[in-house]
């Protein structure tokens, strides 16, 4: 054991004196990006997360100059303008953190990035200094969660969840200072904060209160829709097909889906479930397209971009939304009451839920498809997200077309 902690603390000199020249590096370079003409508005990035790009698309309509950015690419997509990865050694991987930030902070006057940091995310010690290089570098910040970068099991108020995370993310409490460390850091020193979903649980301030800050091309993926026969019954010849597409089974729920299924199936319930897993973002919009139902999550409480992408696909989508969520939202005037058409259930009503829409029929689930899609244009559309991104923008002094890019 004192070996052990000997050579962790050996370790952690050893990145401090190296990370100590990556910060004496990015000073220098922050004051020249100071006096850098920008070339774009707005830059997103550096986590490769699919949003991004929506987001992209989303300030392009209000008449912004957007690029998005990763230091890595994953199996959903790859579709980022810019890819700059950080190398495998030491010097490499620092050397490439340099190369982010001076790319990040010379060409764009706002970052909209993660509750995990921009481009010094990954550093062990100077990633507490990287809101003051961008103040000194005049580029602005906007910080949006995720999820990952938000949850500390000790503010949560989802006991299903806690447990959900541990078992697909057993090392993830090792990570709780950090992540504190993250939100107190991004709440106190960027330029705008936005919140939503569950993640006002871990969160104590925001600027802006969104229902979700996902945004998906509607016009596209409306185009993708395949007309179902609405007077097909639901029959043991045709079943009520479901897609689950979990990456994290356990905190999707996946264990309790695929019982309940299997139970009802048991019974002489004509149901069957479709599982893809780490798929391209193309296949599982074709997935979400050849189904009937969704099922999204039933252990969060909330939605993100999977229930979004399938409502705007016209495909009726069961995801858990917490009570106290919805009450939340609805009182602060950004929900309808009951407006949400999305089908909540929870492990313990699961069965039940699936059995009801088994004994519907195609006509009913194809209402509520429209209704979803209607749904998805008011608040999660290009134009509407957009307007939110703008408003934000122009609190901030940012203002459409002022990037050298225009």
């Amino acid at each position: 054991m004192k070996t052990n902690i000997v050579v962790e603390w050996l370790d952690g000199v050893f990145w401090f004196v190296l990370e100590t020249v990556v910060l004496l590096v990015c000073l220098p370079l922050a004051l020249v990006a100071r006096y850098t003409p920008k070339k774009f508005d707005v830059g997103l990035g550096p986590e490769a997360l699919i949003n991004n790009i929506y987001h992209k698309l989303a300030l392009q309509r209000q008449g912004y100059t957007v690029e998005t950015f990763a230091s890595a690419t994953n199996f959903i997509t790859s579709r980022y303008d810019h890819i700059l990865p950080l190398g495998g050694n030491e010097v490499s991987f620092l050397a490439g953190m340099v190369r982010l930030f001076w790319f990040a902070c010379s060409r764009y006057r706002v970052l909209y990035i993660y509750l995990n940091g921009g481009a010094l995310r990954d550093s062990r010690f100077i990633w507490r200094l990287e809101p003051l290089l961008y103040r000194i570098a005049r580029t602005r910040t906007v910080v949006m969660p995720y999820g990952g970068d938000v949850m500390v099991f000790t503010r949560g108020k989802n006991l299903q969840l806690n447990h959900a995370m541990t078992v697909d993310y057993p090392d993830y409490h090792r990570r709780k200072a950090r992540v504190e460390g993250q939100i107190d850091l991004w709440t106190r020193y960027a330029d705008h904060v936005v919140s939503g979903c569950d993640w006002v649980d871990y969160m104590y301030h925001w600027d802006t209160l969104m229902i979700a800050h996902f945004s998906v091309d509607t016009e596209r993926l409306g185009a993708l829709v395949t007309p179902k026969d609405e007077t097909l019954p639901i029959s043991a010849e045709h079943p009520l097909r479901l897609l689950h597409a979990p990456n994290h089974q356990a905190v999707k729920g996946t264990a309790h889906i695929r019982r309940a299924v299997r139970e009802l199936a048991e019974e002489g319930v004509p149901v069957v479930l479709d599982l893809i897993e780490f798929s391209p973002n193309e296949v599982v919009l074709a997935a979400i397209d050849r189904a009937d139902v969704v099922v999204d999550q039933i252990v969060i409480g909330w939605y993100a971009l999977f229930s979004i992408e399938s409502m705007a696909l016209a495909t009726p989508a069961i995801c858990y939304l917490r009570p106290d969520l919805e009450r939340l939202y609805v009182d602060a005037g950004l929900l309808g009451e009951g407006e949400v058409p999305l089908i909540s259930a929870t492990p313990h009503t699961i069965k039940e839920t699936l059995r009801r829409l088994a004994l519907s029929d195609r006509a009913t689930l194809a209402a509520l498809g429209r209704r979803s899609q209607d749904y998805v244009r008011a608040h999660h559309s290009l134009e509407s997200v957009g307007r939110v991104f703008a408003r934000i923008n122009r609190s901030i002094d940012v203002f459409a077309g002022s990037g050298a890019a225009s």
